[in-house]
């Protein structure tokens, strides 16, 4: 079964995954667990893409050993996980948020808590554009010389940022800067800059944003994904979104 056949768009993604939970309890009932597994494979196309982008940013800032883990690893023991305890899945509803959270668990026991340096925050509304070419060529570099070491980034589509402008949510008074951003800045410029801030924001931020700007989660999902609560994860997305804005009009004033 080719996921991609499913994958018209991301926020149907999850009506998909909820289409599949009647078939699953069946192949588990009847412990056919090759066919659960073949079914399930399909299901975690997207919760592979949440753990590849954790693990290689835990990767390049030091959160983890190279050469140690793969991506692959946590995704077999996810299959274990899920067939295991797939009674604890009340509903249809349920199932896509639920994977989420067997792998955000599954990675959390791994990684290494990152020591955040909150000086980027704090000084966000002073770094000037040459700042900020700077930081994102050491960025990329770091990019480069780590992540591509992981086998899984072989196959880039697990690894391709989809951020849009739409993404931080400018006001309507703010016309004016989106027309020249979109004149002046190619798509791929726009999401190598949202990758990188987001990058050097604390861990919980990136996360809350990724679970719902990436995977269009609801805020009391992603609250029980990071064992946090529904106002937490307000802030952590209201923080992104303010960090983004203020550093794209930084680094790209209107003239």
């Amino acid at each position: 079964m080719n996921s991609l056949k499913y994958y018209e768009s991301k926020k149907e993604f999850n009506v998909f995954v909820a289409s599949t939970f009647s078939d699953l309890k069946t192949y588990k009932l009847e412990n056919k667990q090759a066919a659960f597994n073949e079914l399930l494979f399909t299901d975690l196309y997207e919760v592979k893409r949440f753990i590849i982008k954790r693990l290689s940013t835990a990767l390049t800032k030091g959160n983890l050993p190279h050469g140690k883990y793969k991506a692959d690893d946590f995704i077999d023991q996810l299959f274990i996980e899920v067939y295991d305890h797939f009674e604890d899945v009340e509903n249809e509803k349920q199932l896509y948020p639920w994977l989420f959270k067997k792998a955000n668990d599954l990675l959390d026991n791994v990684i290494t808590e990152e020591n955040f340096d909150d000086s980027f925050l704090k000084n966000i509304d002073d770094y000037t554009k040459p700042e900020w070419d700077a930081m994102e060529e050491k960025y990329s570099t770091d990019a480069n010389g780590h992540l591509l070491m992981i086998e899984e980034l072989d196959d880039m589509s697990y690894n391709h940022n989809d951020y849009t402008l739409n993404h931080v949510f400018i006001e309507d008074d703010e016309k004016d800067w989106i027309e020249k951003i979109d004149k002046d800045l190619t798509a791929e410029e726009i999401q190598n800059h949202i990758s990188m801030v987001l990058y050097y924001l604390p861990l919980e931020v990136r996360t809350v944003f990724q679970l719902s700007i990436v995977q269009h989660l609801e805020l009391v999902e992603i609250a029980e994904i990071r064992n946090i609560t529904i106002e937490a994860v307000k802030l952590h997305l209201a923080t992104a979104k303010k960090a983004l804005k203020v550093s794209l009009l930084n680094r790209y004033p209107l003239k």
